[in-house]
């Protein structure tokens, strides 16, 4: 194996995590192969992720994650009516789950069984995302273009997450190359925006 002098950091081990389960899948990928990948030794691997499950912790939270950044400027922006920056927002969540789907379907299916592993950082990613929700509600309700049926913007944000749920969960991807799937998104996030208007 020849030996790579560039430096080891955990991106560049994260990077060849991936590269490594989308050759292998998750059932057969080892720490060795990720060394190799890398021309590292698989205890130089282990010094930043000291175990396997930390590895493949950390590269299911950095898939995860690889939108939320995104999203998260969209929640915060109040330069729009917060009904057009809610529907932006579910849009852009749709269209990342819909291209992680669709552009490596190899990768996605082995990021489907590293999420149920993971449950704990599954958790985590939700709740950020619903986090984001609450924020839009509680600025639509703050300027008076919302309303909601509960005390709480975070118990409607987790509403609207779930009644969403068939355009995010990977466990619906296969109805995601669906013909009448834009449209079907489009009738729920017109639905839900009716209920939210303030009256």
């Amino acid at each position: 194996m020849a030996m790579s002098t560039e430096p080891l950091t955990a991106e560049r081990i994260l990077v060849a995590t991936e590269e490594v389960l989308r050759r292998y899948g998750p059932a057969k990928a080892t720490v060795v192969d990720v060394a190799r990948q890398l021309g590292v030794s698989h205890g130089s691997v282990y010094r930043h992720f000291r175990t396997k499950a930390a590895l493949r912790e950390a590269v299911t939270e950095r898939w995860l994650n690889r939108s939320t950044d995104l999203l998260r400027g969209i929640a915060a922006r109040q330069d729009l009516e917060s009904g057009v920056v809610l529907r932006l927002w579910l849009s852009e969540l749709f269209q990342a789950k819909m291209h992680k789907a669709g552009d490596d379907p190899e990768l996605f299916q082995t990021y489907e069984v590293l999420l149920r592993e993971n449950s704990s950082v599954v958790e985590e990613h939700i709740a950020e995302l619903v986090g984001q929700l609450t924020t839009i509600i509680r600025f639509g309700l703050e300027r008076g273009e919302f309303t909601v049926p509960y005390e709480s913007p975070a118990v409607s944000a987790r509403a609207v997450f779930d009644a969403t749920g068939r355009f995010h969960d990977p466990v619906y991807a296969a109805e995601w190359s669906r013909r009448s799937i834009v449209d079907d998104f489009g009738a729920v996030v017109d639905l839900l925006l009716q209920g939210l208007r303030k009256r």
